[in-house]
């Protein structure tokens, strides 16, 4: 398996997670990654499963950043952008996007899921000029409105503020005449839809791709680490509302086809993929490399 791009079907749909790089998640900037992540966890039973997966002395988060590129024949569809120019292991979508003999020019829809700064950075070059010159943008509507009319802030507190709406005015403002707004669940190219996943933030979407019996459900940042699967309701600091992460994470996940759907994250270890298996209440995940 390649460290940058990994290329599956489902059915006859042609699928590449493409790596845009990585970010470390580590004091002073952000909290210890134990509550970093898992911010409303009653801290004795948190450290204790920290403990229990090897991560008590954990001192940094390196996430991975994974974009899906979706080939149906005549549509190409590229879900989040990346970070671009966030961090110094991060922008390296292009070149990976090339690898695999795409262009930004062959680009015709790319599907926001969000509006945080990991998912949009590639929207746009340094100097602020838009990347992908003949896509069309899809964004859930509320997810537009809280960026762009000024609800984030009035809504977030300073240090959010700080971090995310610059970086949401820069990337989403220069594609305003080229976004279709979303406003219920829907397909919006053959095969490649849009569902409701709140929470997050407010207008968090996930992404499903089906063809035959084939299905994958890109979940984005619905979960963040897989640990999430095992407590829903453990919600992180960058969760804007827990109580509708929690809903969206338990409605996704008992989708019925759930446990015979390929799920990707944009967070877990590279290429994100795997099956999610029912565990009593909750789940856990079957990476990619054990499917065989």
């Amino acid at each position: 398996m390649s460290a940058e791009t990994y290329s599956f079907d489902v059915g006859d749909i042609r699928c590449t997670a493409v790596a845009d790089g990585t970010h470390s998640y580590a004091p002073p900037v952000f909290p210890p990654p134990g509550v970093f992540l898992f911010f409303n966890a009653s801290p004795s039973e948190r450290d204790s499963l920290l403990q229990q997966r090897g991560l008590g002395q954990w001192a940094a988060w390196t996430s991975p950043y994974t974009c899906l590129l979706v080939r149906t024949g005549k549509r190409m569809v590229l879900v989040d952008t990346g970070a671009g120019s966030l961090g110094p292991n991060t922008g390296k979508l292009l070149q990976n996007l090339r690898s695999v003999s795409v262009a930004p020019d062959d680009i015709d829809t790319i599907v926001i899921t969000h509006a945080h700064p990991d998912h949009i950075g590639g929207n746009t070059s340094t100097d602020g000029k838009t990347v992908f010159r003949n896509a069309r943008f899809i964004i859930w509507k509320a997810e537009w409105d809280f960026w762009m009319s000024g609800q984030a802030e009035r809504v977030l507190d300073e240090r959010l503020r700080a971090a995310l709406v610059g970086p949401a005015l820069k990337n989403l403002t220069p594609i305003k005449d080229r976004v279709d707004l979303v406003t219920e669940e829907c397909q919006f190219a053959p095969g490649i839809g849009a569902l409701a996943a709140p929470g997050h933030t407010p207008g968090h979407m996930a992404v499903t791709v089906s063809s035959g019996n084939d299905c994958l459900l890109c979940l984005s940042d619905v979960v963040l680490h897989s640990i999430h699967l095992e407590r829903p309701e453990w919600c992180a600091a960058v969760d804007m509302i827990p109580d509708k992460t929690a809903a969206s994470r338990r409605r996704l996940l008992n989708m019925p086809a759930t446990g015979q759907t390929l799920v990707m994250a944009f967070h877990f270890p590279f290429p994100g993929l795997g099956r999610v298996i029912t565990n009593g209440e909750t789940w856990r995940l079957q990476p990619v490399e054990a499917l065989g």
